[in-house]
C-alpha cells in the first residue's frame, strides 16, 4: 500500500492485559516495571522509588506504593513520594535507582503508559515488538477493502492463527470477572463507603419491565459487576483498554451474547475488532486518564465496545468505523477526577454509561453511516489534542472536579 504511516503498532496482547485493579497505569503498570527491575537486579541491597505527577498525587488511593513493595521487597524498597517536579516526560514517571554496597549501581526512569504497558527511557529494556504496519483506521479500512477482509481478518493476518487462543483466555477471564462480581457483596476497601451493587442490579426484578429498561439493567449490572472487581482488587480483570474501563467491553458482549447466543467464536472476532480499535487509540493519542483525561479511558472502552458490536452485528467497516467515532466523540473533554484517588468514584458508574452509549452507538451508526462528517482518526487526533489541553487537575490528580468538591 501507498501513504503508509510512519508508525507501527505493538500486539493485541500488549492491550488486552489480565492482571488485578484497581489501576493499569497506577498499578499495574508500576508492578510490571518492578519485575522487569526485579529480574535484573535480584541481588540489590535496596530500592529506591521515586514517584511523580499522578503516581505521586494518587499513589496512595491506587496502592501503587503496595504493589511497588510487594513486587520488590517490602523491607528493601523506599517509597518517595514527590509531586514538585513538574517538567516530566509523562504525568505516569517513576525513577527506580539499584543500590548496592551504598551506591546507586543502576538508574531507571520508567513511564506507566496507560494500559499496564510501561516504556523505560532510553530503552534499557527490549521494547515490545510492533508486528501492525499500519497505524490508521483509514489505511487499515483501505488496506481491508483492496484484500476484500474484514477487520478481524487483518488482525488474524498480522498476528497469526495462535491469537485465537489468546483472545479465547481474554474472554474467559472477562465472562469470570463479570460472574464473581454480580455475586459479590459489601463495601469495597477505601473508605469512602462504596457498597456493591452489581448484584442488586442483576437480580432486581419488575413484574411489567419493558425490555429496554431489562437491557439497560443488564448492561448496567455487568459493567457495575466488573468494575466492583477491579476496584475491589478481588479477582482478575482485563485491561479493556485499562483498568479503570474494564467494564465496557465484556458487559456489552457479555450481554449480547446471552441475548443473541452469538458464539465464542462470534465474540472473539468482536475482541478482535474492539482491540484494533483500542490499539488505534493506543499508538496515535493516548489510553491514559493522567495523559489525556477520562476520554482517553472510558471513551476508548467505548469505542472498543461500539466497534465490537457492530463487529458482532455483522455491519460493513464503514459502519463499524463510524460506531466507533460515535462514542468516542461524545465522550471529548470528559475529565479524570476520581475521589481520594481511588477507582470508585465516578468510575464505576462511568463504565455502565459507556456500556449503554456503546449500544447506542451502533444503533445510530446503522442508520447513518453514510451522512457522516468525521472520521475516526480525525476524533482520536481531537481527544488527544483536548487530553494535553485539559486542565492538569482534571487528568488523574484527584485535585480538582468531584474530587476537590466532594467530602
Amino acid at each position: 500500500m501507498s501513504n503508509t504511516s510512519e508508525k507501527s503498532m505493538e500486539s493485541l496482547k500488549e492491550l488486552y492485559k489480565i492482571g488485578v485493579g484497581p489501576s493499569s497505569s497506577h498499578t499495574m503498570g508500576p508492578e510490571r516495571a518492578a519485575k522487569i527491575i526485579s529480574l535484573k537486579y535480584p541481588d540489590a541491597d535496596k530500592f529506591r522509588v521515586t514517584l511523580y505527577g499522578s503516581l505521586s498525587k494518587t499513589g496512595v488511593g491506587h496502592r501503587t506504593d503496595y504493589i511497588i513493595k510487594k513486587t520488590l521487597s517490602e523491607q528493601k524498597t523506599e517509597i518517595i513520594f514527590d509531586d514538585t517536579v513538574t517538567d516530566l516526560p509523562h504525568p505516569n514517571t517513576m525513577r527506580f535507582e539499584i543500590i548496592k554496597n551504598n551506591e546507586a549501581v543502576a538508574d531507571f526512569t520508567v513511564l506507566s503508559v496507560g494500559g499496564g504497558a510501561v516504556r523505560f527511557m532510553g530503552e534499557a529494556v527490549k521494547p515490545p515488538e510492533r508486528p501492525y504496519k499500519l497505524s490508521t483506521f483509514s489505511e487499515i479500512a483501505a488496506y481491508c477493502k483492496e484484500k476484500d477482509m474484514r477487520l478481524w481478518q487483518y488482525v488474524e493476518e498480522v498476528e497469526g492463527f495462535e491469537v485465537w487462543d489468546f483472545l479465547q483466555t481474554i474472554w474467559d477471564t472477562m465472562k469470570n470477572s463479570v460472574k464473581e462480581g454480580i455475586s459479590a457483596e459489601g463495601e469495597i476497601f477505601g473508605g469512602l463507603g462504596v457498597i456493591r451493587k452489581a448484584k442488586q442490579l442483576y437480580s432486581y426484578r419488575h413484574m411489567d419491565e419493558l425490555a429496554e429498561t431489562k437491557e439497560n439493567r443488564l448492561v448496567c449490572a455487568y459493567a457495575f459487576a466488573v468494575s466492583e472487581q477491579n476496584a475491589s482488587c478481588n479477582g482478575k480483570i482485563v485491561t479493556a483498554p485499562t483498568c479503570g474501563a474494564s467494564g465496557v467491553l465484556p458487559a456489552v458482549l457479555k450481554y449480547m451474547q446471552d441475548k443473541k447466543r452469538f458464539s465464542d467464536t462470534d465474540i472473539l472476532r468482536a475482541l478482535a475488532t474492539g482491540g484494533l480499535i483500542g490499539n488505534i487509540i493506543k499508538t496515535n493519542a493516548s489510553i491514559s486518564g493522567a495523559e489525556a483525561g477520562c476520554q482517553a479511558e472510558i471513551g476508548s472502552a467505548c469505542s472498543m465496545a461500539a466497534a465490537a458490536l457492530a463487529e458482532l452485528f455483522d455491519m460493513d467497516t464503514e459502519q463499524i468505523e463510524y460506531a466507533a467515532e460515535v462514542a468516542m466523540e461524545h465522550h471529548l473533554g470528559l475529565t479524570c477526577d476520581p475521589v481520594r484517588g481511588l477507582v470508585q468514584i465516578p468510575c464505576i458508574e462511568r463504565n455502565a454509561v459507556a456500556a449503554m452509549r456503546a449500544i447506542n452507538a451502533v444503533n445510530l451508526a446503522n442508520f447513518l453511516s453514510g451522512s457522516r462528517k468525521i472520521s475516526f482518526d480525525l476524533v482520536i487526533k481531537t481527544m488527544y489534542e483536548t487530553g494535553k489541553d485539559l486542565h492538569n487537575s482534571y487528568r488523574e490528580t484527584s485535585e480538582g472536579g468531584l474530587a476537590k468538591l466532594y467530602n
